[in-house]
């Protein structure tokens, strides 16, 4: 446990111009960190789910899995218990630390690691089936260099016929239409509030209150989903397929969360 660690969140007097990509590494202070899994709700969110990515990993023949967004380890336990072979990085080492309890309570030990995306490659020294990039974490990067970089840092650490799976808000649908997201898959608790308190083509403010009284922000770059697939292929991925809500065909006009399958190996010919 750490001394030291930061029990509030500090966005300054203007919090709106802090648009910075470090700035997450330490707002997931201690005390939102462990309230974390209240917004997540793991039995809810895995009704919500289902076997989506399990399903999505298994056709495509994956076995070892980097969850580089790992967060409080819901996704790397939900495939260890699958079957995969599962690494489990992230950014934010008050994260790492509850992502093994976690996974510690669950029966199994997680293989962390931690490491900033842009340079993923210093920390991790292997080759991937699968990198896994979910819970909207992609949205914590302002700068487009950043963007570009993390890209491909995931694309290195992949095999010849490796994918990404990455998923992201609907910004679009906040942009455009001010429609305020229903929390039906992603972020399943009954005593939780998420919603946008301030967006902007480039700033998503979001405030989250929990039932205890307890409020948190996070600053996040508002992805749109066209942005997101041209970046994928312009760093090499040769195709991107995009889902809605874990549906294929989604019939609801502003699905919450897209998921991005992005594939490396090269298809050739007609590209």
């Amino acid at each position: 446990m750490q001394q030291h660690a930061s029990t509030q969140q500090n966005y300054g007097d203007d919090p709106l111009a802090v648009r910075d990509s470090e700035k997450y590494q330490e707002e997931y202070i201690e005390g939102f960190v462990d309230k974390w899994d209240e917004l997540i709700d793991w039995d809810g969110r895995s009704k919500a789910e289902g076997e989506f990515f399990i399903q999505k990993l298994r056709e495509r023949g994956a076995k070892k899995v980097l969850d580089v967004a790992t967060g409080t380890g819901y996704h790397s336990v939900q495939l260890l218990e699958a079957g995969f072979e599962v690494t489990s990085a992230d950014g934010n080492p008050v994260m790492l630390a509850k992502a093994f309890e976690n996974a510690r309570k669950r029966g199994h030990i997680l293989r962390t690691i931690h490491a900033d995306w842009r340079w993923l490659n210093q920390n991790v020294h292997d080759l991937y089936d699968a990198v896994i990039c979910l819970g909207n974490s992609f949205t914590h990067l302002h700068e487009e260099a950043d963007r570009r970089k993390t890209l491909a840092e995931f694309y290195a650490t992949l095999k010849h016929d490796g994918v990404l799976i990455l998923d992201q808000r609907n910004y679009d649908a906040l942009l455009d239409h001010q429609v305020q997201p229903t929390h039906n898959y992603y972020y399943c608790g009954d005593s939780v509030r998420a919603e946008p308190e301030h967006v902007d083509e480039s700033l998503a403010r979001f405030k989250y209150s929990f039932g205890d009284g307890s409020t948190y922000h996070l600053n996040m770059f508002p992805l749109r989903k066209a942005y997101v697939q041209r970046l994928m292929q312009e760093v090499g991925f040769q195709r991107v397929d995009t889902y809605g809500d874990f549906q294929e065909t989604y019939r609801e006009a502003e699905p919450d969360f897209f998921i991005h399958l992005a594939e490396k190996a090269y298809l050739g010919g007609n590209g």
